[in-house]
Protein backbone atom coordinates (compact mmCIF):
# COMPACT_ATOMS: atom_id res chain seq x y z
CA UNK A 1 0.00 0.00 0.00
CA UNK A 2 0.89 3.98 -0.66
CA UNK A 3 -0.29 6.75 1.37
CA UNK A 4 0.13 9.98 0.76
CA UNK A 5 0.35 12.44 4.60
CA UNK A 6 -2.36 14.98 3.68
CA UNK A 7 -1.91 16.58 7.23
CA UNK A 8 0.24 15.46 10.27
CA UNK A 9 -2.56 13.73 11.65
CA UNK A 10 -3.87 11.98 8.77
CA UNK A 11 -3.11 9.22 5.63
CA UNK A 12 -4.92 8.72 2.64
CA UNK A 13 -4.31 5.77 0.78
CA UNK A 14 -3.04 6.41 -2.97
CA UNK A 15 -3.08 3.49 -5.97
CA UNK A 16 0.62 4.10 -6.54
CA UNK A 17 3.29 6.56 -6.08
CA UNK A 18 3.30 9.34 -9.02
CA UNK A 19 5.89 9.29 -11.80
CA UNK A 20 8.30 11.71 -12.56
CA UNK A 21 5.36 14.02 -14.65
CA UNK A 22 2.58 13.72 -12.56
CA UNK A 23 1.74 15.29 -9.29
CA UNK A 24 0.39 13.94 -6.44
CA UNK A 25 -3.08 15.68 -7.16
CA UNK A 26 -2.88 13.91 -10.44
CA UNK A 27 -2.97 10.30 -7.90
CA UNK A 28 -5.12 11.37 -5.43
CA UNK A 29 -7.81 12.95 -8.02
CA UNK A 30 -8.05 9.54 -9.96
CA UNK A 31 -11.75 9.22 -10.02
CA UNK A 32 -13.14 6.16 -7.83
CA UNK A 33 -16.56 4.88 -9.37
CA UNK A 34 -19.11 1.79 -7.76
CA UNK A 35 -16.29 -0.88 -9.47
CA UNK A 36 -13.66 0.84 -6.99
CA UNK A 37 -15.31 0.47 -3.65
CA UNK A 38 -16.41 -3.50 -4.75
CA UNK A 39 -12.53 -3.53 -5.74
CA UNK A 40 -11.34 -2.20 -2.48
CA UNK A 41 -13.80 -4.52 -0.67
CA UNK A 42 -12.29 -7.88 -2.32
CA UNK A 43 -8.91 -6.36 -1.96
CA UNK A 44 -9.80 -6.17 1.67
CA UNK A 45 -10.56 -9.35 2.75
CA UNK A 46 -7.83 -10.77 -0.39
CA UNK A 47 -5.88 -9.52 2.68
CA UNK A 48 -7.74 -11.48 5.23
CA UNK A 49 -8.08 -7.85 6.89
CA UNK A 50 -11.19 -8.16 9.04
CA UNK A 51 -14.36 -6.10 7.87
CA UNK A 52 -15.55 -3.43 10.06
CA UNK A 53 -19.08 -2.32 10.08
CA UNK A 54 -20.31 1.12 9.19
CA UNK A 55 -21.50 1.33 12.99
CA UNK A 56 -17.58 0.12 14.07
CA UNK A 57 -16.49 2.84 11.83
CA UNK A 58 -18.67 5.57 13.58
CA UNK A 59 -18.56 4.46 16.56
CA UNK A 60 -14.41 5.09 16.41
CA UNK A 61 -15.57 8.61 14.84
CA UNK A 62 -17.26 9.46 17.54
CA UNK A 63 -14.78 8.42 20.41
CA UNK A 64 -11.55 10.32 17.83
CA UNK A 65 -13.54 12.76 16.44
CA UNK A 66 -16.95 13.67 17.17
CA UNK A 67 -16.78 13.61 20.86
CA UNK A 68 -14.82 16.83 20.74
CA UNK A 69 -16.83 18.45 17.98
CA UNK A 70 -19.52 20.21 19.51
CA UNK A 71 -22.32 18.76 17.30
CA UNK A 72 -25.19 16.41 17.68
CA UNK A 73 -23.87 13.27 16.34
CA UNK A 74 -27.08 11.72 15.48
CA UNK A 75 -27.78 14.49 13.12
CA UNK A 76 -24.22 14.61 11.78
CA UNK A 77 -23.37 11.21 11.03
CA UNK A 78 -26.92 11.12 9.31
CA UNK A 79 -25.87 14.09 6.73
CA UNK A 80 -22.74 12.19 5.59
CA UNK A 81 -24.64 8.55 5.24
CA UNK A 82 -27.48 10.57 3.60
CA UNK A 83 -24.94 12.56 1.17
CA UNK A 84 -22.47 9.19 0.56
CA UNK A 85 -25.87 6.98 -0.26
CA UNK A 86 -27.39 9.86 -2.77
CA UNK A 87 -23.49 9.73 -4.44
CA UNK A 88 -23.15 6.27 -4.86
CA UNK A 89 -26.85 5.71 -6.27
CA UNK A 90 -26.26 8.79 -8.40
CA UNK A 91 -23.19 7.46 -9.80
CA UNK A 92 -24.70 4.01 -10.54
CA UNK A 93 -27.41 5.44 -12.35
CA UNK A 94 -25.79 8.31 -14.29
CA UNK A 95 -27.97 11.19 -12.74
CA UNK A 96 -27.26 14.55 -14.01
CA UNK A 97 -24.37 12.87 -16.01
CA UNK A 98 -22.35 11.86 -13.03
CA UNK A 99 -19.91 9.21 -13.94
CA UNK A 100 -17.60 9.18 -10.79
CA UNK A 101 -18.07 9.28 -7.03
CA UNK A 102 -17.74 12.74 -5.32
CA UNK A 103 -17.56 11.83 -1.93
CA UNK A 104 -14.26 11.82 -1.77
CA UNK A 105 -12.04 13.55 0.12
CA UNK A 106 -9.76 15.55 -1.91
CA UNK A 107 -8.72 18.98 -2.13
CA UNK A 108 -8.16 21.53 0.98
CA UNK A 109 -10.45 21.05 3.54
CA UNK A 110 -12.44 24.06 3.02
CA UNK A 111 -12.55 23.33 -0.58
CA UNK A 112 -14.13 19.70 0.39
CA UNK A 113 -16.20 21.06 3.31
CA UNK A 114 -17.90 23.01 0.24
CA UNK A 115 -17.98 19.93 -2.40
CA UNK A 116 -19.85 17.83 0.13
CA UNK A 117 -22.34 20.86 1.26
CA UNK A 118 -23.20 20.84 -2.34
CA UNK A 119 -23.75 17.06 -2.92
CA UNK A 120 -25.64 17.09 0.97
CA UNK A 121 -27.96 19.93 -0.90
CA UNK A 122 -28.66 17.65 -3.87
CA UNK A 123 -29.21 14.83 -1.98
CA UNK A 124 -32.12 17.12 -0.13
CA UNK A 125 -33.86 17.89 -3.06
CA UNK A 126 -33.83 14.59 -4.77
CA UNK A 127 -35.13 13.39 -1.12
CA UNK A 128 -37.03 15.86 0.76
CA UNK A 129 -38.37 15.46 3.75
CA UNK A 130 -35.71 13.99 6.14
CA UNK A 131 -33.98 17.41 6.06
CA UNK A 132 -35.07 21.05 6.35
CA UNK A 133 -34.34 23.32 2.93
CA UNK A 134 -32.28 25.26 4.79
CA UNK A 135 -29.95 22.31 6.87
CA UNK A 136 -26.21 22.48 6.29
CA UNK A 137 -23.17 20.12 7.66
CA UNK A 138 -22.13 21.66 10.96
CA UNK A 139 -18.83 19.74 11.05
CA UNK A 140 -15.91 21.81 11.08
CA UNK A 141 -13.88 21.42 7.55
CA UNK A 142 -10.73 19.72 9.33
CA UNK A 143 -13.42 17.20 11.47
CA UNK A 144 -15.43 16.76 8.03
CA UNK A 145 -12.17 15.70 6.34
CA UNK A 146 -11.53 12.95 8.77
CA UNK A 147 -14.86 11.74 8.89
CA UNK A 148 -15.11 11.77 5.00
CA UNK A 149 -11.66 9.78 4.51
CA UNK A 150 -12.94 7.04 7.03
CA UNK A 151 -16.04 6.58 5.17
CA UNK A 152 -15.31 7.30 1.86
CA UNK A 153 -14.08 3.81 0.25
CA UNK A 154 -16.90 2.11 2.05
CA UNK A 155 -19.66 0.61 -0.12
CA UNK A 156 -23.45 1.09 1.50
CA UNK A 157 -25.62 0.17 -0.99
CA UNK A 158 -25.90 -3.74 -1.31
CA UNK A 159 -29.25 -6.02 -2.37
CA UNK A 160 -30.90 -5.18 1.15
CA UNK A 161 -29.33 -2.15 3.01
CA UNK A 162 -28.61 -3.72 5.86
CA UNK A 163 -25.11 -2.23 6.00
CA UNK A 164 -26.72 1.34 6.74
CA UNK A 165 -29.07 -0.25 8.87
CA UNK A 166 -26.95 -1.57 11.55
CA UNK A 167 -25.75 1.86 11.74
CA UNK A 168 -29.20 4.14 11.89
CA UNK A 169 -30.18 1.22 14.58
CA UNK A 170 -27.02 2.48 16.72
CA UNK A 171 -27.53 5.71 16.49
CA UNK A 172 -31.22 6.28 17.05
CA UNK A 173 -31.55 3.59 19.63
CA UNK A 174 -28.40 5.42 21.42
CA UNK A 175 -30.40 8.88 21.01
CA UNK A 176 -34.05 7.93 21.73
CA UNK A 177 -35.42 4.55 20.70
CA UNK A 178 -34.28 3.05 23.89
CA UNK A 179 -35.75 5.31 26.35
CA UNK A 180 -39.40 4.32 24.87
CA UNK A 181 -38.79 0.49 24.84
CA UNK A 182 -39.00 -0.14 21.60
CA UNK A 183 -36.28 -1.47 19.73
CA UNK A 184 -35.50 -1.92 16.43
CA UNK A 185 -36.35 -5.39 15.10
CA UNK A 186 -33.64 -7.94 13.52
CA UNK A 187 -33.78 -8.17 10.09
CA UNK A 188 -33.67 -11.63 10.19
CA UNK A 189 -36.90 -12.42 12.27
CA UNK A 190 -38.19 -9.67 9.88
CA UNK A 191 -37.57 -11.75 6.88
CA UNK A 192 -39.20 -14.82 8.41
CA UNK A 193 -42.20 -12.70 9.40
CA UNK A 194 -42.69 -11.26 5.61
CA UNK A 195 -42.17 -14.53 3.84
CA UNK A 196 -44.79 -15.97 6.87
CA UNK A 197 -47.78 -13.53 6.12
CA UNK A 198 -46.42 -13.34 2.05
CA UNK A 199 -47.43 -10.27 0.84
CA UNK A 200 -48.67 -9.77 -2.99
CA UNK A 201 -48.15 -6.77 -5.79
CA UNK A 202 -51.84 -5.99 -5.28
CA UNK A 203 -51.58 -5.74 -1.73
CA UNK A 204 -51.80 -2.67 1.06
CA UNK A 205 -49.40 -2.87 4.09
CA UNK A 206 -48.63 -0.95 7.05
CA UNK A 207 -46.36 -0.58 9.77
CA UNK A 208 -48.23 1.59 12.49
CA UNK A 209 -44.76 1.13 15.07
CA UNK A 210 -42.37 1.49 12.12
CA UNK A 211 -38.61 2.52 13.52
CA UNK A 212 -36.54 2.44 10.78
CA UNK A 213 -39.14 1.41 8.17
CA UNK A 214 -37.57 -2.92 8.66
CA UNK A 215 -40.96 -4.43 7.81
CA UNK A 216 -41.79 -2.34 5.11
CA UNK A 217 -38.66 -2.06 2.99
CA UNK A 218 -38.04 -5.92 3.26
CA UNK A 219 -41.88 -6.22 2.27
CA UNK A 220 -40.98 -4.28 -0.71
CA UNK A 221 -37.61 -6.88 -1.36
CA UNK A 222 -40.11 -9.60 -0.92
CA UNK A 223 -42.42 -8.38 -3.69
CA UNK A 224 -39.61 -6.89 -6.03
CA UNK A 225 -37.76 -10.44 -6.27
CA UNK A 226 -41.47 -11.36 -7.19
CA UNK A 227 -41.92 -9.06 -10.31
CA UNK A 228 -38.21 -9.26 -10.80
CA UNK A 229 -38.44 -12.99 -11.60
CA UNK A 230 -41.92 -12.66 -13.49
CA UNK A 231 -40.23 -10.37 -16.00
CA UNK A 232 -37.22 -12.57 -16.17
CA UNK A 233 -34.64 -10.12 -14.50
CA UNK A 234 -31.70 -10.48 -12.81
CA UNK A 235 -31.44 -9.94 -8.80
CA UNK A 236 -27.83 -8.44 -8.33
CA UNK A 237 -25.92 -7.78 -5.67
CA UNK A 238 -26.51 -4.17 -5.63
CA UNK A 239 -30.28 -4.95 -5.59
CA UNK A 240 -30.96 -1.95 -4.57
CA UNK A 241 -29.23 0.16 -6.68
CA UNK A 242 -30.47 -0.84 -9.80
CA UNK A 243 -33.32 0.59 -12.20
CA UNK A 244 -36.62 -1.10 -11.25
CA UNK A 245 -39.36 -1.97 -13.45
CA UNK A 246 -42.19 0.80 -13.14
CA UNK A 247 -44.55 -2.37 -11.16
CA UNK A 248 -41.82 -2.56 -8.36
CA UNK A 249 -41.58 1.29 -7.84
CA UNK A 250 -45.86 1.38 -8.53
CA UNK A 251 -45.80 -0.63 -5.51
CA UNK A 252 -43.41 1.03 -3.08
CA UNK A 253 -45.39 4.35 -3.98
CA UNK A 254 -48.49 3.52 -3.85
CA UNK A 255 -49.58 0.15 -1.59
CA UNK A 256 -46.81 0.56 1.65
CA UNK A 257 -46.72 2.56 4.56
CA UNK A 258 -44.90 2.85 8.04
CA UNK A 259 -46.30 5.46 10.87
CA UNK A 260 -44.15 6.38 14.18
CA UNK A 261 -43.98 8.70 17.10
CA UNK A 262 -40.14 9.11 17.11
CA UNK A 263 -38.78 11.81 14.76
CA UNK A 264 -35.30 10.23 14.33
CA UNK A 265 -36.94 7.26 13.41
CA UNK A 266 -38.96 8.80 10.99
CA UNK A 267 -36.44 10.29 9.25
CA UNK A 268 -33.70 7.36 8.87
CA UNK A 269 -37.56 5.19 7.68
CA UNK A 270 -37.73 7.84 5.00
CA UNK A 271 -34.29 7.65 4.56
CA UNK A 272 -34.57 4.24 3.45
CA UNK A 273 -38.32 3.69 2.07
CA UNK A 274 -37.65 7.33 -0.46
CA UNK A 275 -34.63 5.09 -1.89
CA UNK A 276 -36.72 2.06 -2.68
CA UNK A 277 -39.74 4.17 -3.42
CA UNK A 278 -37.85 5.87 -6.14
CA UNK A 279 -38.06 8.96 -4.35
CA UNK A 280 -41.56 8.58 -3.22
CA UNK A 281 -42.17 7.79 0.44
CA UNK A 282 -45.58 6.79 2.68
CA UNK A 283 -43.60 7.28 5.94
CA UNK A 284 -45.54 9.29 8.29
CA UNK A 285 -44.77 11.15 11.74
CA UNK A 286 -48.08 10.32 13.86
CA UNK A 287 -48.78 8.89 17.04
CA UNK A 288 -50.47 5.69 15.53
CA UNK A 289 -52.23 4.98 18.85
CA UNK A 290 -53.97 8.52 19.56
CA UNK A 291 -55.80 8.74 15.84
CA UNK A 292 -58.18 11.35 17.45
CA UNK A 293 -55.12 13.90 17.63
CA UNK A 294 -54.33 13.34 13.68
CA UNK A 295 -56.49 16.24 12.53
CA UNK A 296 -54.99 18.63 14.72
CA UNK A 297 -51.33 17.51 13.68
CA UNK A 298 -51.83 17.05 10.17
CA UNK A 299 -53.69 20.73 9.84
CA UNK A 300 -50.20 22.03 10.47
CA UNK A 301 -48.17 23.85 7.38
CA UNK A 302 -44.46 22.12 8.57
CA UNK A 303 -46.24 18.75 8.92
CA UNK A 304 -48.13 18.98 5.65
CA UNK A 305 -45.27 20.59 3.71
CA UNK A 306 -43.51 16.78 4.65
CA UNK A 307 -46.43 13.92 4.55
CA UNK A 308 -49.10 15.45 2.29
CA UNK A 309 -48.73 13.34 -0.30
CA UNK A 310 -48.36 10.18 2.01
CA UNK A 311 -51.49 11.58 3.92
CA UNK A 312 -53.43 11.78 0.97
CA UNK A 313 -52.99 8.30 -0.16
CA UNK A 314 -53.14 6.91 3.63
CA UNK A 315 -57.00 8.82 3.91
CA UNK A 316 -58.03 7.04 0.31
CA UNK A 317 -57.69 3.03 2.71
CA UNK A 318 -60.23 4.67 5.91
CA UNK A 319 -63.47 2.24 5.80
CA UNK A 320 -65.10 5.17 6.47
CA UNK A 321 -64.61 9.12 4.86
CA UNK A 322 -63.53 10.92 8.56
CA UNK A 323 -62.92 8.24 10.59
CA UNK A 324 -59.23 7.53 11.73
CA UNK A 325 -59.87 4.68 13.44
CA UNK A 326 -60.72 2.18 10.95
CA UNK A 327 -58.67 1.02 7.32
CA UNK A 328 -58.35 -0.84 5.05
CA UNK A 329 -55.18 -3.04 4.72
CA UNK A 330 -54.30 -6.14 3.35
CA UNK A 331 -51.02 -6.92 5.51
CA UNK A 332 -49.75 -5.63 8.68
CA UNK A 333 -46.24 -6.33 10.87
CA UNK A 334 -44.76 -4.36 13.70
CA UNK A 335 -43.04 -4.72 16.50
CA UNK A 336 -44.79 -2.24 18.84
CA UNK A 337 -43.06 -1.12 21.91
CA UNK A 338 -43.07 -3.49 25.01
CA UNK A 339 -41.92 -0.86 27.70
CA UNK A 340 -44.04 1.45 29.54
CA UNK A 341 -47.37 2.33 30.06
CA UNK A 342 -50.21 4.60 28.79
CA UNK A 343 -51.87 6.37 31.71
CA UNK A 344 -53.68 9.68 29.57
CA UNK A 345 -57.50 8.52 30.03
CA UNK A 346 -58.09 10.30 26.98
CA UNK A 347 -56.09 8.12 25.12
CA UNK A 348 -57.12 4.71 26.69
CA UNK A 349 -61.26 5.62 26.87
CA UNK A 350 -61.39 4.23 22.78
CA UNK A 351 -59.93 1.14 24.01
CA UNK A 352 -61.47 -2.07 24.40
CA UNK A 353 -58.35 -3.44 26.29
CA UNK A 354 -58.35 -0.73 28.46
CA UNK A 355 -60.85 -1.54 30.07
CA UNK A 356 -61.76 -3.84 32.92
CA UNK A 357 -63.48 -6.55 32.41
CA UNK A 358 -66.67 -7.32 34.46
CA UNK A 359 -67.97 -10.67 36.03
CA UNK A 360 -70.58 -10.97 33.32
CA UNK A 361 -68.50 -10.47 30.49
CA UNK A 362 -69.22 -6.88 29.95
CA UNK A 363 -66.81 -3.96 29.45
CA UNK A 364 -66.07 -2.37 32.97
CA UNK A 365 -63.89 0.52 34.14
CA UNK A 366 -61.05 2.16 32.36
CA UNK A 367 -57.66 0.84 33.99
CA UNK A 368 -55.08 3.65 35.16
CA UNK A 369 -52.51 2.17 32.86
CA UNK A 370 -52.33 0.39 30.28
CA UNK A 371 -49.06 -1.29 28.10
CA UNK A 372 -48.62 0.16 25.32
CA UNK A 373 -48.21 -3.35 23.53
CA UNK A 374 -51.65 -4.00 24.56
CA UNK A 375 -53.61 -0.99 22.47
CA UNK A 376 -51.06 -1.79 19.80
CA UNK A 377 -52.88 -5.34 19.65
CA UNK A 378 -56.56 -3.66 18.91
CA UNK A 379 -55.17 -0.64 16.86
CA UNK A 380 -53.59 -2.77 14.16
CA UNK A 381 -56.41 -5.07 14.37
CA UNK A 382 -58.37 -1.58 13.30
CA UNK A 383 -56.12 -0.81 10.46
CA UNK A 384 -56.79 -3.94 8.87
CA UNK A 385 -59.91 -5.20 6.47
CA UNK A 386 -61.82 -8.03 7.02
CA UNK A 387 -59.72 -11.22 6.04
CA UNK A 388 -56.56 -9.06 6.27
CA UNK A 389 -53.38 -10.67 8.38
CA UNK A 390 -50.89 -9.45 11.05
CA UNK A 391 -47.85 -10.50 12.18
CA UNK A 392 -46.63 -8.93 15.89
CA UNK A 393 -44.02 -9.40 18.01
CA UNK A 394 -45.19 -9.55 22.19
CA UNK A 395 -43.68 -10.46 24.84
CA UNK A 396 -44.14 -13.60 26.15
CA UNK A 397 -46.03 -12.90 28.97
CA UNK A 398 -48.71 -12.01 26.89
CA UNK A 399 -49.44 -16.36 25.87
CA UNK A 400 -48.62 -16.77 29.45
CA UNK A 401 -50.10 -15.08 31.99
CA UNK A 402 -53.44 -15.52 33.39
CA UNK A 403 -53.95 -11.83 33.70
CA UNK A 404 -53.76 -11.35 29.77
CA UNK A 405 -56.75 -14.23 29.12
CA UNK A 406 -58.87 -11.69 28.38
CA UNK A 407 -56.24 -10.69 25.48
CA UNK A 408 -55.89 -13.65 24.13
CA UNK A 409 -60.22 -14.22 24.02
CA UNK A 410 -60.21 -10.70 22.65
CA UNK A 411 -57.95 -11.80 19.78
CA UNK A 412 -59.65 -14.98 19.21
CA UNK A 413 -63.22 -14.10 18.87
CA UNK A 414 -61.65 -11.57 16.10
CA UNK A 415 -59.32 -12.96 14.30
CA UNK A 416 -58.00 -16.77 13.40
CA UNK A 417 -54.44 -17.63 15.06
CA UNK A 418 -52.41 -18.38 12.60
CA UNK A 419 -49.40 -18.99 14.14
CA UNK A 420 -47.00 -18.46 17.55
CA UNK A 421 -43.09 -18.45 16.92
CA UNK A 422 -41.11 -17.96 20.39
CA UNK A 423 -37.87 -16.03 19.74
CA UNK A 424 -34.61 -16.41 21.21
CA UNK A 425 -34.40 -15.01 24.69
CA UNK A 426 -31.23 -12.83 23.20
CA UNK A 427 -33.12 -11.68 20.00
CA UNK A 428 -33.29 -7.99 21.02
CA UNK A 429 -29.90 -7.94 23.12
CA UNK A 430 -27.78 -5.58 24.26
CA UNK A 431 -30.84 -3.95 24.65
CA UNK A 432 -33.08 -5.87 26.51
CA UNK A 433 -33.39 -9.64 27.52
CA UNK A 434 -37.33 -9.70 27.48
CA UNK A 435 -38.42 -13.43 25.98
CA UNK A 436 -40.85 -12.84 23.09
CA UNK A 437 -42.74 -13.95 20.60
CA UNK A 438 -44.66 -13.37 17.17
CA UNK A 439 -48.00 -14.00 16.88
CA UNK A 440 -49.53 -14.40 13.37
CA UNK A 441 -53.54 -14.15 13.00
CA UNK A 442 -55.56 -13.63 10.29
CA UNK A 443 -59.06 -11.58 10.85
CA UNK A 444 -62.16 -13.01 10.55
CA UNK A 445 -64.12 -11.99 7.17
CA UNK A 446 -68.05 -11.66 8.78
CA UNK A 447 -70.14 -13.88 8.61
CA UNK A 448 -71.82 -15.28 5.43
CA UNK A 449 -69.42 -12.87 3.37
CA UNK A 450 -69.42 -13.73 -0.54
CA UNK A 451 -65.76 -14.57 -1.28
CA UNK A 452 -64.76 -15.44 2.28
CA UNK A 453 -60.67 -15.12 2.72
CA UNK A 454 -61.15 -16.25 6.29
CA UNK A 455 -64.65 -17.54 7.08
CA UNK A 456 -65.44 -17.79 10.71
CA UNK A 457 -64.75 -21.19 12.12
CA UNK A 458 -65.01 -22.49 16.01
CA UNK A 459 -62.46 -25.14 15.39
CA UNK A 460 -58.98 -24.93 13.74
CA UNK A 461 -55.63 -25.92 13.65
CA UNK A 462 -52.64 -23.35 14.48
CA UNK A 463 -48.72 -23.42 14.19
CA UNK A 464 -46.72 -23.83 16.82
CA UNK A 465 -42.99 -22.99 16.48
CA UNK A 466 -39.92 -22.39 18.56
CA UNK A 467 -36.47 -20.97 17.33
CA UNK A 468 -33.82 -23.31 18.62
CA UNK A 469 -30.38 -21.98 16.80
CA UNK A 470 -29.46 -18.61 18.60
CA UNK A 471 -28.56 -16.00 16.10
CA UNK A 472 -27.46 -13.28 19.17
CA UNK A 473 -25.31 -14.21 22.29
CA UNK A 474 -25.36 -12.79 25.50
CA UNK A 475 -23.73 -9.80 24.89
CA UNK A 476 -25.76 -8.71 21.44
CA UNK A 477 -22.97 -9.74 18.87
CA UNK A 478 -24.61 -11.48 15.96
CA UNK A 479 -23.59 -15.23 15.57
CA UNK A 480 -22.52 -15.80 11.73
CA UNK A 481 -23.29 -19.18 10.50
CA UNK A 482 -20.24 -21.44 9.34
CA UNK A 483 -20.20 -23.95 6.04
CA UNK A 484 -19.42 -27.38 6.52
CA UNK A 485 -15.67 -26.46 6.85
CA UNK A 486 -16.19 -24.14 9.48
CA UNK A 487 -15.93 -21.09 7.41
CA UNK A 488 -17.77 -18.08 8.09
CA UNK A 489 -20.98 -18.01 5.64
CA UNK A 490 -21.28 -15.24 2.81
CA UNK A 491 -24.51 -15.44 0.17
CA UNK A 492 -24.25 -15.09 -3.06
CA UNK A 493 -24.65 -10.74 -2.53
CA UNK A 494 -21.63 -10.76 0.43
CA UNK A 495 -23.90 -10.65 2.99
CA UNK A 496 -22.89 -12.34 6.02
CA UNK A 497 -25.15 -15.01 7.19
CA UNK A 498 -26.42 -15.06 10.67
CA UNK A 499 -26.69 -18.07 12.55
CA UNK A 500 -31.13 -19.14 13.03
CA UNK A 501 -33.36 -21.69 11.68
CA UNK A 502 -35.86 -19.34 11.21
CA UNK A 503 -35.94 -19.73 7.15
CA UNK A 504 -33.55 -21.08 4.36
CA UNK A 505 -31.25 -18.14 3.16
CA UNK A 506 -30.93 -18.59 -0.19
CA UNK A 507 -30.53 -22.08 -0.25
CA UNK A 508 -27.46 -21.94 1.93
CA UNK A 509 -28.91 -23.01 4.81
CA UNK A 510 -31.70 -25.56 5.27
CA UNK A 511 -35.15 -24.96 5.84
CA UNK A 512 -36.81 -23.45 8.91
CA UNK A 513 -39.83 -22.81 10.25
CA UNK A 514 -41.14 -19.80 7.20
CA UNK A 515 -40.93 -22.89 5.37
CA UNK A 516 -42.54 -25.62 7.59
CA UNK A 517 -45.29 -22.77 8.17
CA UNK A 518 -45.92 -22.23 4.31
CA UNK A 519 -46.27 -26.11 4.11
CA UNK A 520 -49.36 -25.33 6.85
CA UNK A 521 -50.40 -22.71 5.02
CA UNK A 522 -51.16 -25.03 1.78
CA UNK A 523 -52.78 -27.71 3.79
CA UNK A 524 -54.76 -25.50 5.94
CA UNK A 525 -55.73 -23.36 2.05
CA UNK A 526 -55.35 -20.10 3.67
CA UNK A 527 -56.13 -17.60 1.48
CA UNK A 528 -52.31 -15.82 1.13
CA UNK A 529 -50.85 -19.54 0.03
CA UNK A 530 -53.45 -21.06 -2.38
Amino acid sequence: MVWYRKNPNYFVEIPELPTASQTIEDIVGQPWTIETLIEKEQQREAEGLKARSLRQIIEDLEDEVLANAGVDVFEEVFKLIFTKLYDELACHRKWKGQKFLRFRNQNTASQLKTSIQDLFDEAKAKWPGVFSDDEKIKLTPDHLQVCIGSLEEWKLFNSNLDVVDDAFEYLVNKSSKGEKGQYFTPRWVIDMCVRMLNPEEDETLIDPACGSAGFPVHSIFHVWKKILEGEGLPNSNLFTMDEKPTRCTEYARDKVFGIDFDDKSVRVARCLNLIAGDSETNILHLNALDWKKWNETTKQDEWADTYHEGWKKLRKLQTKKGDYRNFQFDVLMANPPFAGDIKQTDMLAPYVLAHKLNKDGSQGKLESAVGRDLLFIERNLDFLKPGGRMAIVLPQGRFNNSSDQRVRQFIAERCRILAVVGLDQSTFKPHTGTKTSVLFVQKWNDDGEIGSLCKKVDDYNIFFATQRKQSKDTSGEKIIAKDKGGKSLRDTHGHWVIQHDLFNHDGLTEDGIAEAFEEFAKKEKLSFFV
